[in-house]
């Protein structure tokens, strides 16, 4: 089964990336056949930038897109989104990777699954 996430919002500030991710993470650990994908857009791209600091006791997003990659799912991000904050692929944390709108579509016809947050 191939699940598709659309993350949209910042990644701190509210709940909703981390909530997705921990979906995300969940689903890997008890459904090893399933292929989680995640997209990233508009302010949701920043998740993406590696060396992220947060207090002792707080998640961290970095960390979070880092174990779903390691088990072997994928993250895109936005182009157009990327560029319009000033990063570009060489800011962007190993592994995930500058997309574009056709990939988007192309990600939601093949999933099973599309969740939004």
């Amino acid at each position: 089964m191939k699940i598709l996430f659309i993350l949209n919002d910042a990644p701190y500030g509210s709940e909703k990336s981390y909530n997705a991710l921990r979906l995300a993470m969940k689903l890997q650990q008890e459904h090893g056949d399933a292929e989680v994908r995640v997209f990233l857009m508009a302010d949701a791209v920043t998740a993406a930038l590696p060396n992220q600091t947060t207090p002792e006791g707080f998640y961290n997003i970095a960390r979070m897109l880092k174990a779903v990659l390691h088990k072997n799912g994928k993250v895109l991000t936005c182009g157009t989104c990327v560029e319009a904050r000033g990063l570009q692929q060489p800011n962007l944390m190993e592994g995930a990777i500058v997309g574009t709108m056709s990939q988007l579509a192309q990600w939601v016809v093949e999933s099973d699954k599309v969740l939004t947050f």
